[in-house]
């Protein structure tokens, strides 16, 4: 099924990088703070822009609301990175894509800040970056997706999107691309890890 891949779109929060802690964090202190129940918060914003996921726990602030709102969880992450890591395996499967030559881009619900800082952390530097910024539609929308395969130049029906995420795997699946899944999602493969995911590329 890996054989035709020609480029590989990974997801960053929970994918690449282990922030899951700092993302809990930041979810309870903003669930605190907005009367929100905080287990639904950090259920439901996992793979999700937080505009996307505030518009769900809060359906009924205007759209300036949801804006703060949304900017005060960013705040709330922007430097917690005490604990932010590469995850497991993550070194070892892009070494495996640069020695294949297959490119590779980072496609994440985070900003631009955050996504740079939790990068940074991890030891990561992605030769492309597409944020909730650089599209209208965050996940489950393909568009972060697609725009990623554009700016590669490859067909996104010859692309890998590597996801942990209900959200993430949905818009993979709406971008026509091959989905790789973890945490025992289902995809059209699933691994236990990104060092499995290297030995099938």
């Amino acid at each position: 099924m890996l054989t035709g891949i020609r480029a590989v779109l990974l997801d960053m929060d929970g994918t690449l990088v282990d922030s899951d802690a700092a993302v809990a964090r930041a979810w309870r202190s903003w669930s605190a703070e907005y009367g929100v129940d905080p287990e639904r918060a950090v259920e439901v914003g996992h793979g999700r822009p937080a505009e996307a996921t505030i518009r769900l726990l809060l359906p009924d602030l205007s759209e300036a609301e949801l804006v703060a709102a949304a900017e005060r969880d960013h705040e709330l992450q922007y430097d917690d990175l005490a604990d932010v890591v590469a995850v497991p395996g993550a070194d070892r499967l892009l070494s495996t894509l640069d020695g294949r030559g297959l490119p590779w881009a980072v496609v994440t619900s985070a900003d631009h800040r955050l996504a740079k800082a939790r990068l940074a952390a991890a030891g990561i530097t992605p030769p492309l970056l597409v944020t909730v910024e650089d599209v209208r539609h965050g996940k489950p929308d393909p568009e972060g997706y697609l725009l990623a395969a554009a700016r590669l130049g490859v067909d996104p029906r010859a692309c890998l999107v590597v996801e942990d995420s209900p959200a993430g795997l949905e818009a993979g699946r709406r971008a026509g691309a091959t989905t790789a899944a973890l945490r025992g999602l289902p995809g059209d493969v699933s691994v236990a890890g990104l060092d499995q995911l290297a030995d099938l590329l």
